[in-house]
């Protein structure tokens, strides 16, 4: 006879299930978020997915136009912009054509469409698939769904519908309201607003360092054939940086974000930061009406380490417009006073708006921690020259590598 502990091992043993298979899915559910990915569009070769952001957007997934139902879904969005061609409003309703048929690319329909709206062209289907609308069959061909999606200003699935029901998806986009009333209540970005991290004296020595030195063009991170890149882009980003090589003047620096900042950041978001990247003090003019479009800071091999982005104003009261702004969060903006800062996650979608009068200077820094460390370091192959090295913060506890 087996023992009282043996008995039992033997009894949670026989009445021990098997976990239950996944339930199969197909698609996106309601208020689920949708992947962020790399896409082909009409416009550019490698567009994030999440640029959507700020916007209701209606993606229309129609497959590929062999299929006489794609093309009568195609011919309804058309349609629909004949006879109000604002329907496709982009800054706050946009219509998203998505073809998953190498032969579109050519076909006449995808050319009046590309007049009109933003096409993906997602001949590998990876979209699809990370959807959950391309499942595999024992043949090993792909079934795929095709149907609408609207989306909400962050990204998340508010309905959907099969595909023949082209006219009931466009009113439900054309009934929509403002982005900013998506919620039902007023929305804030999930920013840490910081006073009083330089002082005004610092500010202007910062400001004095940039101007002695003067700034260069500041490009865009892009991935081009797998290693990530500096390029510019002027109707992206429009920007000058000056790169602080002094280090006696950066230790300054992390010494004040040591004692003034980084305490604020871990109590607010329970993150120890502990690495420092680039010490750029960034210049935005009126006269090219300096901005940086929506975007977001950790999207390549060689960002993905990053964490926080930081906004330390040097000069808030001297200049008109510029503001932060988070899109997904609405239209409210974000200027922290002289010396202080904004901080938020580098995954969030945001922009900097033109500045209209005078000159902005920002110092512009990104945290991140050791274990992002590792991760740039795995990363360091797919860097380009463009790239700054990571630096570490100061810390009392250990000695940390530069």
């Amino acid at each position: 006879m087996p023992t009282g502990t043996a008995r039992e091992k033997a009894t949670q043993k026989a009445t021990q299930k098997a976990p239950p298979a996944p339930r199969h899915r197909v698609g996106l559910g309601y208020g689920e978020p949708a992947p962020q990915i790399y896409v082909l569009t009409s416009q550019e070769k490698r567009a994030p997915f999440g640029g959507l952001g700020g916007r209701y957007s209606l993606i229309c997934f129609f497959g590929g136009l062999v299929a006489p139902q794609a093309q009568q879904a195609v011919q309804a969005m058309l349609a629909r912009l004949a006879v109000n061609p604002g329907f496709n409003r982009w800054e706050s309703h946009a219509l998203v054509a998505v073809s998953s048929h190498p032969n579109d690319a050519q076909h006449p329909l995808i050319a009046e469409l590309h007049k009109r709206m933003l096409v993906i062209f997602d001949h590998d289907q990876a979209l699809l698939k990370a959807w959950n609308l391309a499942q595999r069959r024992p043949d090993g061909l792909l079934d795929v769904s095709a149907c609408w999606y609207l989306l909400d200003p962050q990204l998340r699935v508010l309905a959907n519908w099969p595909l023949h029901q082209a006219e009931a998806a466009m009113d439900a986009l054309a009934a929509l309201g403002a982005p900013d009333d998506h919620a039902g209540v007023p929305q804030f970005a999930p920013a840490l607003l910081v006073p009083r991290v330089f002082e005004p004296e610092f500010c202007r020595r910062l400001i004095a360092e940039y101007e002695s030195n003067g700034g260069e063009t500041s490009g865009v991170t892009k991935e081009i054939a797998g290693r990530t890149e500096v390029v510019d882009s002027p109707d992206f980003k429009r920007r000058r940086d000056h790169m602080i090589q002094d280090e006696g003047l950066r230790n300054d620096i992390r010494a004040r974000l040591q004692l003034r900042l980084l305490p604020e950041i871990s109590k607010a978001f329970h993150f120890d930061c502990s690495r420092l990247e680039r010490y750029i003090v960034a210049c935005y003019e009126q006269q090219d009406g300096g901005f940086f479009k929506p975007h977001r800071d950790n999207t390549t091999k060689g960002t993905a380490h990053r964490r926080f982005a930081v906004t330390i104003n040097l000069n808030a009261e001297d200049y008109q417009g510029g503001d932060l702004r988070f899109p997904e969060f609405g239209s409210q903006t974000y200027r922290a006073p002289s010396g202080g800062a904004v901080v938020f996650s580098c995954s969030l979608l945001h922009e900097a708006q033109p500045v209209t009068a005078g000159r902005r200077y920002a110092f512009l820094p990104f945290l991140y921690d050791e274990a992002a460390s590792d991760l740039r370091d795995a990363n360091s192959q797919y860097l380009g020259e463009s790239i700054s090295t990571g630096q570490a913060l100061p810390d009392s506890g250990k000695q940390a590598a530069g």
